[in-house]
């Protein structure tokens, strides 16, 4: 349980009726439906070719590349992500079905845009740089499970009022 949150929010759905509706509704979903995949495959791309650089030195200008890539997908699903909450639920983000989440993605950005700032002011190795994207990547991952377990959530409490209904 959250700090913020009581036994009976809990047990509260993730979508009221009417934010369901209009998450069903609205384009928004299917952006987000569609970017979240892509910017994992990019993540993984990206990912083993910052590890091929970390363990050949091979490879450092495409992995840099990679990673530039993988901020600028992150960016558009955090705008397209506060438009969706905007939509459905009133607020451009930290709606509090999505909090947690919101919080840690922010987290996620501020790694993502060090490491673009380090390496536009060259502040850092390209050792460095590397290790920097790694920790970014992790937080990712983290982010992206809380999505992904919030989401599944709220799929099995679909499921189980569709039962009951």
């Amino acid at each position: 349980m959250q700090p913020h949150e009581t036994k009976s929010e809990l047990a509260k759905p993730l979508y009221s009726p009417d934010e369901r509706k209009r998450r069903d509704e609205t384009i928004w979903t299917l952006v987000q439906g569609v970017l979240a995949p892509l910017q994992f495959v990019v993540f993984l791309v990206s990912l083993c070719l910052v590890l091929r650089y970390l363990v050949t030195g091979a490879g450092y200008d495409l992995a840099t590349v990679s990673i530039v890539v993988k901020t600028c997908v992150l960016l558009t699903i955090m705008v397209t992500g506060a438009i969706w909450e905007k939509v459905v639920f009133g607020q451009y983000l930290l709606a509090p079905a999505f909090f947690w989440e919101d919080v840690f993605s922010f987290l996620v950005i501020a790694l993502h845009l060090a490491y673009v700032g380090a390496l536009l002011t060259n502040t850092l190795s390209e050792q460095s740089l590397m290790i920097l994207a790694l920790v970014a990547y992790v937080a990712y991952l983290i982010n992206a499970a809380q999505f992904i377990l919030k989401l599944r959530s709220a799929r099995l409490q679909s499921n189980v009022g569709e039962s009951y209904a």
